[in-house]
């Protein structure tokens, strides 16, 4: 069984982007429920297919395989409904930790997102200078939900 058990945070600021190269992801879901989700990811040039479930705020069972980058592209296009989440990931250490830090475009353009994945759910971590308000609760943030409800949607009270 796959568990990912990562915690999330709003990124404030740019001081992470120094020296940083990105790739470039789009995705897509084959299958939407609110606790799981089938989906189709191509990143850079490979492609993967995803059956994830969350099991709480923290961690989710999740299965990753790699398929045939032609297959994923053809699946995007023919398979997957509305606009796609389309971001640039990039990786950086920080505290001994890989985060990932994702910048959306598209529809979801605005939000930068960083994620760190830890090997416990008391796992401690070094907080970065440019993170904010974490929100690994926050269901809104998920990247099914933005594929749903896209950040450029949101209302700002």
């Amino acid at each position: 069984m796959g568990i990912e058990i990562e915690r999330r945070f709003l990124v404030i600021n740019d001081d992470w982007k120094h020296g940083a190269t990105g790739t470039l992801y789009r995705q897509g879901y084959l299958y939407f429920r609110e606790d799981g989700v089938v989906r189709l990811r191509i990143a850079g040039d490979q492609a993967f297919l995803t059956v994830k479930a969350l099991k709480d705020d923290l961690s989710a069972l999740e299965y990753e395989y790699e398929i045939p980058v032609y297959d994923g592209h053809e699946m995007l296009t023919e398979l997957c409904d509305g606009p796609l989440v389309e971001k640039i990931r990039y990786r950086i250490l920080h505290g001994g930790m890989i985060w990932e830090i994702d910048v959306f475009l598209g529809d979801n353009e605005g939000l930068v997102i960083a994620e760190v994945e830890l090997g416990s759910t008391e796992q401690s971590i070094s907080l970065p200078p440019w993170v904010g308000d974490e929100i690994t609760g926050d269901r809104r943030y998920l990247n099914a939900s933005l594929y749903k409800n896209p950040y450029r949607n949101w209302r700002i009270d």
